[in-house]
């Protein structure tokens, strides 16, 4: 099932219904406030798709203490739990689920709704994004799920959580670090730039700790990995010449078009043009993309 086009955040909130936040405090006598009703916190689960893995302890014992003086705020929204009558689970809200825990809670507020995987998906990287709660590689996962889990295209997946495509293809190019450089990004000490700039190095990992030892800026990664000889490696001599910038902005405007990996090939005015796919239904978007006159 596809998920109509819309900015950032606004569909979550239509999820919501906008519910008055002031009428659904968690122990409240309220068992149906505008769609919303109170679920035992045991029969609740995490999904185990959820994009985001890292949780602040320190953000969720605030919001616990908040949550013992005041309640929740907010209904989570839950679905029926897959292959488990009777009980939900989280597409949206898991912190307040965990905080809710910590402060002892019995019963949950929540919005309970029907979605199908890929909608779940989409919502909870929105709800996330849109909180700037998402690391980088957690959110280029979760875009690789969406394109290889469900076959979406890199422009459907734009459509689906608000951004553009060029952040998408951008972001999904994360996944080709070492996954050594990935959970250092993971876990804070790199940003997403510094992970660009060693995204096309010899030896990213071995970049990736200079930067971390040195704390080196992005400006100053970005000489790093320009200024790093190809030799430091054995093998670099053995590896294809570094690609001109003209090729590299070819490759990104395709890419960005295509909404696919995309590697042009230059022998000297003849080479190849090469078009990654992961699935038959990004093959007949691209057919589509390719035949369509206008």
């Amino acid at each position: 099932m596809m998920v109509e086009k819309r900015g950032l955040g606004r569909g979550l909130s239509a999820l919501l219904g906008d519910v008055d936040e002031a009428k659904v405090v968690a122990g409240a006598p309220v068992t149906e406030v505008s769609g919303v009703r109170e679920i035992p916190i045991e029969l609740i689960h995490r999904n185990a798709d959820q994009p985001r893995w890292v949780f602040s302890e320190t953000e969720v014992e605030e919001l616990a203490a908040s949550i013992r003086e005041k309640g929740v705020l907010q209904p989570i929204l839950v679905r029926p739990a897959p292959g488990i009558p009777g009980e939900w689970e989280i597409v949206a809200g898991e912190r307040r689920w965990r905080a809710s825990q910590k402060a002892g809670l019995r019963v949950m507020p929540v919005l309970v709704r029907e979605l199908d995987d890929v909608q779940v998906l989409e919502i909870a990287v929105i709800e996330n994004v849109q909180r700037a709660n998402l690391n980088p590689i957690e959110e280029a996962t979760a875009y690789q799920q969406l394109v290889e889990k469900f076959g979406r295209t890199q422009e459907a997946v734009a459509d689906g959580v608000g951004k553009s495509r060029s952040h998408v293809a951008n972001t999904l190019r994360l996944m080709n670090l070492p996954e050594v450089v990935r959970i250092h990004v993971l876990e804070g000490r790199l940003s997403a730039g510094h992970a660009r700039a060693i995204l096309t190095a010899d030896d990213p990992v071995a970049l990736a700790e200079i930067i971390i030892a040195k704390g080196l800026s992005v400006r100053e990664a970005e000489n790093l990995a320009r200024n790093t000889p190809s030799a430091a490696r054995p093998q670099a001599a053995k590896r294809k010449p570094a690609k001109d910038t003209d090729t590299q902005a070819l490759e990104a405007d395709l890419s960005d078009v295509l909404g696919l990996d995309v590697e042009v090939v230059d022998r000297g005015g003849v080479g190849e043009l090469k078009i990654k796919y992961a699935t038959l239904e990004q093959l007949d978007e691209l057919c589509r993309k390719l035949t369509s006159r206008g």
